[in-house]
């Protein structure tokens, strides 16, 4: 792929209840590893990674800063993972996260184009 941007597509996952059985996590995850199949068969992928449940949250300025954990279960969306994907444009992005296997089962995607500082 030539002259691509970057596009970042952050996987936001619902942030209440419990989650999926085992069997049907297993099938979810198939889907999700076959669409990935797909779009590192385009050269699209630049890099991927989920997310552990549990983190810190900074708030606040350098002088007054509050750190607490998080994210919070009782979220109505928890950011799950991403995938960092070279495309053409954002419209060429977009249709690569409409495709998501999550969308089923109440994700929300969210496509981001990343700003390339020169020299980097």
């Amino acid at each position: 792929m030539t002259s691509a941007n970057q596009y970042l597509i952050i996987l936001r996952q619902p942030g209440t209840g419990p989650g999926p059985e085992p069997e049907k996590m297993k099938k979810i995850m198939i889907r999700f590893g076959a669409w990935m199949d797909g779009l590192r068969a385009k050269d699209a992928v630049v890099g991927t990674n989920g997310l552990q449940p549990t983190g810190k949250i900074i708030r606040g300025s350098l002088a007054e800063m509050v750190i607490t954990d998080g994210p919070y279960i009782e979220a109505k969306e928890v950011v799950g993972g991403y995938v960092l994907v070279k495309a053409r444009s954002l419209p060429a992005a977009v249709a690569m996260a409409k495709r998501c296997p999550g969308l089923d089962y109440g994700m929300t995607i969210e496509v981001r184009p990343v700003l390339q500082r020169p020299g980097r």
